[in-house]
């Protein structure tokens, strides 16, 4: 499961304020005499109540509540299609189902959306077929492909935008974000295993020169070679982001001060480009921005030494 996506839970506390809102009316004025009223009483309070906690919630629930509430709006969905009055009540429903499709492709996992998704459908189609009304039949399959359909186009949308957010056009690195959120939970698994983690920062030598002689072009040409040449010689768990520039970084779990220098060898084999790095191997209770600070100062400390200063 990846991370939460920022505003889930709001955005949730709100589909769940308008639910309340929609059960209560439907209550107050319903569409027939055989309209489940005191369900939907009974949801508008629990939508209502539900709407509540995930708002005073939002910045301090775990993931699981997110899931535990999107399961309780499918459950609540599925009842609401088995005690439906009419079939147009049954089809009615069809925004709603999109609605909780739509908000699982977008804040889960491809595999908890799909799951999520599942698990709608049967409920709902359970209580379409255990429901009084008949004849709704096409109209439900329509629906139930709408929510398919919309699911894995969201899933899509969003798994583009996050690629896109977390990448460097340049290079197709991590960007700077993406690799710190990375990093920063790679140092905290290490510290817990009591494992090792390094970080490298590169820098490339006279990376002016070539953009003042041959041309931003060029320039930006290099910068792909270096990211395509080194990424084939790390390990799958290294991860390889561009700090900004001609600065690169690396985050290295499970590897400590001694074998850094080999990997620093084999990049340098790996592409002819001169260019210098700081390490910085993590200590008892350091920082991802402790870390980084002491491979910046070794950093220039080679850089001083290359040029003999």
């Amino acid at each position: 499961m990846h991370t939460l996506r920022p505003g889930g839970f709001a955005l949730l506390a709100l589909l769940y304020a308008v639910s309340a809102v929609l059960c209560a009316v439907g209550a107050l004025v319903p569409v027939s005499d055989r309209s489940p009223v005191a369900l939907l009483w009974g949801l508008a309070a629990l939508t209502a109540a539900g709407s509540v906690v995930l708002w005073l919630g939002r910045d301090r629930l775990g993931p699981w509540a997110l899931h535990a509430a999107v399961l309780v709006a499918s459950a609540a969905l599925g009842l609401l299609t088995w005690r439906a009055a009419t079939a147009v009540g049954i089809v009615g429903l069809g925004p709603a189902m999109v609605s909780v499709g739509v908000f699982s492709g977008h804040f889960f996992s491809r595999r908890a959306a799909r799951v999520h998704v599942g698990v709608l459908l049967v409920l709902t189609t359970a209580g379409a077929v255990a429901a009084a009304p008949t004849g709704y039949l096409p109209l439900w399959l329509t629906t139930v492909v709408t929510v398919v359909v919309l699911t894995e186009v969201q899933l899509r949308i969003s798994g583009d935008l996050r690629r896109a957010a977390a990448t460097d056009p340049l290079t197709g690195l991590a960007n700077r974000r993406a690799w710190q959120a990375a990093a920063d939970r790679g140092l905290a698994h290490a510290q817990r295993g009591d494992e090792p983690f390094t970080v490298v920062l590169i820098d490339l030598d006279d990376f002016k020169a070539v953009n003042d002689q041959a041309g931003h072009r060029a320039g930006d040409a290099l910068l792909q070679e270096l990211a395509t040449a080194w990424s084939a010689r790390l390990r799958l768990s290294d991860l390889l982001g561009r700090y900004g520039g001609d600065e690169f970084v690396l985050s290295l779990p499970a590897t400590d001060a001694a074998r850094v220098e080999d990997l620093l060898a084999r990049l340098r084999a790996a592409h002819p480009a001169p260019w210098s790095a700081g390490t910085a191997t993590a200590r008892p209770g350091d920082t991802l921005a402790e870390l980084l600070v002491r491979a910046d100062t070794d950093l220039y400390r080679n850089k001083r030494r290359k040029r003999g200063g």
